[in-house]
C-alpha cells in the first residue's frame, strides 16, 4: 500500500520529488534484478553460449550504479519558491 501523502502530490514539492525518485530507483533495481536472474537462469538451463549477456548486464549494472550514486550522493531537493504547501497555509491562518 502506498504511503498517504498529506497534500496534493506535485513534482515541485521537494519531499514528494525525493520519494518519487526513490520509487523510480526501486523500480529500476527490481527490473534489473529480475531480468538479470532470469537471463542467467535460462543461460544455465539451456547451457547456452551467450557472449552478449555479460556485457549487457555489466553496462546495465553500471547504469544502475550511476543512478544509485546520483540518488544517494548528488541529488539535492531545494524548496521551489513557487510551490505553496496548502497544509502550512491553513495553519498560518489559524494563528
Amino acid at each position: 500500500m502506498p504511503p498517504r501523502w498529506p497534500r496534493k502530490p506535485s513534482r515541485r514539492d521537494p519531499e514528494f520529488r525525493k520519494l518519487d525518485d526513490r520509487y523510480t530507483y526501486a523500480t529500476h533495481l527490481a527490473v534489473f534484478l529480475c531480468s538479470a536472474s532470469g537471463l542467467v537462469f535460462f543461460q544455465q538451463l539451456y547451457r547456452a553460449d551467450w557472449p552478449w549477456l555479460l556485457p549487457l548486464l555489466g553496462w546495465w549494472g553500471l547504469g544502475l550504479g550511476i543512478h544509485s550514486f546520483w540518488l544517494f550522493f548528488v541529488a539535492r531537493y531545494p524548496d521551489d519558491p513557487s510551490f505553496r504547501d496548502p497544509a502550512n497555509e491553513d495553519s498560518a491562518k489559524v494563528t
